[in-house]
């Protein structure tokens, strides 16, 4: 027997199956809305920054006379521009040609040199705006050198270190200044002591012109680049050894030496960038002279070289510190 179904149940059962379906929702298209971003303002017009370059005798409208081509394609252009004027108008540099490095807080570029220095080409460090936010391990490092306060007077003591410290842009100004000569002067003090570093011309406001190591397009390679012969490595670990034995007679310590801080050039090696060398007049500096050796003993140990990092630094520590064996761990 056949059970006929009556057009209302049909319809019952078509509702009921229709709500017992999974829903399925569609996405509304909305038509596409751009918003115009807002243009970054370049922190080189900061005018803190501006200030800070006046006050340095930087002047920060270009003359039309340096106008170096390679910068026309440099987001940066106008800050290096500010920054390298100084020489330019000083007889130092011609022409900026290629970038030789480039880090977070600055940049090395080769400059074909004025004839008037005696050289070819010249490097120069350019340090970026953000040095006015940060300097790296600053904290690590100040105490353990000449600070400067709001007014460019070399301070001493705890209390007016914090003032150097406060987040001012007087403070701001005074630490950069305050870094920037240092390192500067510990590269020329160590230059003419006779450590193997590049020599020293000249800084104005965020610059540090310097003799370049290498050819033209072709700048000497770190250390960590490049692999030794068997018959380098052990003159090479021993001159860089007498190295940090001068500086340290000479009151100064690199406080980030390794092989990202040294250049191999034609069978020789320099050491660079100073900005965070210490005076070893200044208290519990002993470990970060250990660090420097236990770090350059640590590249060499690679090519079978061994030497006892801890007892090297501790025996030069004695040699040349006197009775300061306290901080010797």
């Amino acid at each position: 027997m056949v059970k006929k179904i009556s057009k209302n149940d049909y319809q019952d059962d078509l509702d009921r199956e229709e709500a017992e379906r999974p829903v399925r929702w569609e996405p509304i298209r909305r038509p596409e809305v751009r918003v115009k971003q807002a243009k970054k303002t370049s922190y080189e017009s900061n005018a803190d920054v501006q200030r800070w370059l006046k006050e340095q005798g930087v002047e920060v409208s270009q003359p039309a006379a340096f106008n170096p081509t390679f910068l026309s394609s440099q987001r940066d252009a106008p800050w290096i521009l500010s920054s390298l004027t100084p020489l330019y108008d000083q007889e130092l540099i011609l022409d900026i040609l290629h970038v030789v490095k480039s880090g977070k807080e600055a940049t090395v570029f080769c400059c074909s040199a004025h004839p008037d220095t005696g050289l070819d080409y010249l490097a120069v460090k350019v340090y970026r705006p953000r040095m006015f936010r940060s300097l790296k391990n600053d904290a690590d490092y100040r105490n353990n050198r000449t600070q400067r306060d709001e007014q460019g007077r070399v301070v001493h003591g705890d209390n007016r270190l914090r003032g150097v410290a406060r987040k001012t842009a007087r403070g701001h100004a005074a630490r950069v200044t305050s870094w920037i000569e240092y390192e500067f002067d510990t590269q020329r003090k160590l230059f003419q002591a006779g450590v193997h570093v590049p020599r020293p011309l000249a800084y104005v406001g965020n610059a540090v012109l310097m003799e370049y190591v290498g050819t033209e397009g072709n700048a000497a390679p770190l250390l960590r680049d490049v692999k030794l012969d068997a018959a380098e490595v052990e003159p090479l670990f021993e001159c860089l050894l007498a190295d940090i034995e001068l500086s340290l007679v000479n009151g100064r310590i690199h406080g980030d030496l390794s092989e990202y801080n040294i250049l191999y050039w034609q069978g020789a090696v320099t050491i660079i960038d100073f900005a965070q060398a210490v005076d070893t007049s200044h208290d519990e500096v002993f470990p970060i002279f250990a660090r420097d050796i236990e770090r350059v003993c640590q590249y060499f140990e690679r090519y079978g070289l061994e030497r006892d990092a801890h007892q090297l630094a501790a025996e030069l520590w004695t040699r040349h510190m006197g009775g300061r064996t306290e901080d010797i761990v």
